[in-house]
């Protein structure tokens, strides 16, 4: 079985180039869910573009391709894939039906990709894509490493570093405060609120001011779980705040 760091060769701007010349290297981005299984966030190709995707698909052993915007080519160009469409409205959060769905699928594919992983060339992908790939695709991408037991912040964290500028305010409060797992579970870091406001929920790079070293701030109270007893302890806490959710970049 091909290891899964052969298809991780540094792109830019955060994404994960996927060959030496393939037009598409920039727009896929790669999310290892374990060692057999993976996903795979892009753009939306076009009837016109679907040959350069097709083989990509073929080459990161993509079984699905899930589109949760309007359609944007032809399904039937896809005939040895399984094309299922999940739309939900453009910067929104998926509604249930949506997850149920999209968690089903994911469950699925994870107990066939064990099944055959010494029979596969490549981890079993399941490629999903909205128009830009920055919003939709990726929430639906955060809700199964959710599911997974991966702390919220943590999968926010690890696919905007794999997807520079992906979420919005809203999905972001809706991963990190919202969901709650199929088991019952929820996160227990309330910090939607904190995320919302901060310049870097945006993707831009965060910047040291004397706000963050407030001692009243709610982002510094969320971060630590209680009220610093000190400056200084403001200031780390509330650096540990963004680095763990936004990363570097």
């Amino acid at each position: 079985m091909v290891s899964i760091s052969a298809y991780h060769t540094p792109g830019v701007n955060g994404r994960k180039a996927l060959g030496k010349a393939t037009p598409l290297a920039n727009s896929f981005s790669l999310i290892e869910y374990n060692e057999y299984f993976r996903f795979l966030i892009m753009d939306c190709p076009t009837n016109s573009t679907i040959p350069l995707y097709l083989k990509e698909f073929a080459r990161l052993n993509v079984t699905d391709v899930v589109r949760v915007c309007e359609p944007t080519y032809d399904k039937e160009r896809l005939v040895a894939h399984n094309v299922c469409d999940l739309p939900f409205k453009d910067g929104d959060v998926p509604p249930s039906s949506v997850i149920k769905k999209w968690l089903e699928l994911v469950s699925e594919r994870i107990v066939t990709a064990k099944q055959k992983q010494d029979e596969q060339p490549a981890p079993t992908t399941i490629a999903v894509h909205c128009v830009a790939g920055l919003g939709r695709a990726p929430v639906l991408v955060a809700v199964a490493l959710i599911e997974k037991g991966t702390d919220p912040l943590d999968a926010i964290e690890l696919v905007r570093r794999k997807r520079r500028g992906a979420f919005n305010n809203r999905q972001i409060t809706y991963l990190a405060d919202n969901y709650k797992r199929s088991s019952g579970s929820k996160g227990t870091a309330k910090l939607g609120s904190a995320i919302r406001q901060s310049p870097m929920a945006s993707g831009t790079s965060p910047q040291a001011s004397p706000s963050d070293s407030d001692a009243t701030s709610p982002h510094a109270q969320a971060a630590g779980g209680s009220k610093p007893n000190s400056t200084s302890s403001t200031v780390s806490a509330s650096r540990a705040l963004f680095k763990k959710i936004f990363g570097s970049h």
